[in-house]
């Protein structure tokens, strides 16, 4: 544990969805003198998301699915083209990815492979997201996807050619952190060139 650092108190904001605390604690300067400081931790747990590839098609599987917090922050139609992920709720990253790609996209794979892990936005969420890739064949498609709905899911299950969604992120129409870093990853690893 860093000893820099002294918990003083934790007081539960909400729990209506995922937990909200309000943490207040001391914290070691490098003057050596001790300040209270006082922040905000949404915990929602820790996550996985995938990039589906296709080489022979140079073909990615993305899904478009509205989003809230993006609707109410400006965008138009609160929807929001993503890389299929979930929460892991107590399961393993890998397992977890395997069951949230058959769920959202409909495709069944079985070999993944982990690329790096991330914390999203560590100033607020306490999430680490796992990041994998995976090749898929259209042979590999069980069925539509599309989520769960007893989770009020509607997601729209996309294949995109890998240059046009990596493109969609510099015209504005992938804005999501996530994705952007899984096709980045495969443009600067070219995925679709091994």
């Amino acid at each position: 544990m860093n000893e820099r650092i002294k918990i003083q108190k934790t007081v539960l904001l909400s729990d209506e969805w995922y937990t909200l605390n309000k943490v207040i604690f001391d914290y070691l300067k490098e003057d050596g003198e001790w300040e209270t400081q006082s922040r905000e931790a949404y915990d929602r747990g820790n996550g996985a998301t995938i990039l589906l590839y296709n080489k022979k098609e140079a073909t990615v599987i993305l899904t478009r699915q509205f989003r809230l917090p993006t609707y109410i922050n400006g965008n138009p139609s609160g929807m929001l083209i993503e890389s299929c992920a979930g929460l892991l709720d107590q399961d393993n990253p890998e397992n977890c990815i395997k069951k949230e790609t058959e769920e959202e996209t409909g495709f069944r794979i079985t070999e993944v492979q982990k690329i790096f892990e991330s914390y999203m936005s560590p100033g607020s969420v306490t999430e680490i997201l796992h990041f994998f890739i995976a090749e898929y064949e259209d042979e590999m498609k069980v069925s539509e996807g599309g989520g769960l709905e007893e989770e009020h899911e509607d997601i729209e299950v996309l294949k995109l050619k890998f240059t046009d969604a990596y493109n969609m992120i510099s015209t504005g129409e992938i804005k999501d952190a996530k994705t952007i870093m899984l096709l980045q990853y495969a443009k600067i690893n070219e995925l679709m060139n091994r």
